[in-house]
């Protein structure tokens, strides 16, 4: 299986475009499965034209078993579908053993959101009298002020601002490219970044020094972790929030601007949504938000 496995990653990577993050997971998800595999057959590398309905369905079951959310279980079974559906195109296999499987039901849950108090004392917490501080001051403005992913904004490059015009360029999911407006705080954040970045890059080796704009205390190209846990930091000053992660304030973003009258059509674009399905979730949250305002203050509503 792990000759295919390579074939089909490969295959995403070179014909549709998926990024190294989504390479990761769908390689992690196929590896968690041929070790599943391994255990149930005793073979050290087994072969994917043996695996049938039930195998399927077993697998399943031990996620489930193993205390995967549904959620991350679904995930993994839509990894698996990709990938047979590669193979039998592609006549590796003689049948797609998941073309019956349904993923298992979940439950919707409606995002979590900080309201708008809450994100004006968040932009108040990073000290902006250094270097540091100015830069998480300009991560935490950038993501509320366009909503884009920590995917997007860790792979963005000087380049990719346009101050002048008051835009920047972002790489979304399949390699593509979309233009986003800066409003004022995002942008006087983002000046005063650029003025400070090369304290930070000073800071890093003579060679090879990263060509990303967002950098550590150390000048290299900050992690995935670094920004989770300066987003963790922050957020806990302001709110006892469950998750405090930097899709929060993303959350928070569309749910604002739906909340303020914007169409769902234009939000939907400047999130980097395939589907407007995707995007109506955000209505919910906003006719969920209007409930409890009319619950709490109209003397009828009991």
């Amino acid at each position: 299986m792990t000759d295919l496995q390579q074939k089909f990653l490969t295959y995403l990577r070179a014909e549709r475009n998926y990024s190294p993050h989504t390479l990761a997971a769908y390689e992690d998800d196929l590896n968690s499965f041929r070790a599943f595999l391994t255990r149930l057959t005793g073979e050290a590398e087994p072969e994917a034209a043996a695996v049938d309905h039930g195998t399927i369905r077993a697998y399943l079951g031990s996620l489930l078993e193993q205390g995967y959310a549904r959620k991350s279980a679904a995930r993994k079974l839509a990894s698996l579908k990709s990938f047979f559906r590669f193979c039998r195109r592609a006549g590796l296999i003689a049948a797609n053993p998941t073309a019956l499987i349904s993923a298992p039901k979940l439950e919707r849950r409606l995002p979590q959101v900080l309201d708008e108090g809450t994100v004006e004392r968040l932009m108040r917490q990073p000290d902006r009298s250094n270097p540091e501080g100015i830069r998480d001051a300009a991560i935490l403005e950038l993501i509320y002020g366009t909503g884009m992913r920590l995917g997007e904004l860790l792979t963005l490059r000087p380049a990719d601002l346009d101050l002048h015009g008051r835009t920047v360029k972002v790489r979304g999911k399949g390699s593509k490219d979309r233009i986003l407006p800066l409003g004022r705080p995002a942008y006087d954040a983002m000046r005063a970044y650029l003025g400070e970045r090369p304290k930070l890059l000073g800071r890093g080796p003579g060679v090879n020094r990263p060509g990303e704009l967002f950098l550590s205390v150390r000048g290299k190209a900050m992690s995935p972790k670094g920004v989770n846990i300066l987003m963790n930091r922050y957020i806990a000053r302001v709110s006892e929030i469950e998750k405090k992660s930097p899709h929060i304030l993303r959350h928070s973003c569309a749910t604002h601007l739906l909340n303020r009258g914007a169409d769902l059509q234009a939000v939907r674009e400047l999130l980097g949504h395939e589907s407007l399905s995707t995007t109506q979730i955000y209505t919910q949250v906003s006719v969920e938000r209007l409930k409890s305002i009319y619950t709490r203050a109209h003397p009828k509503a009991s």
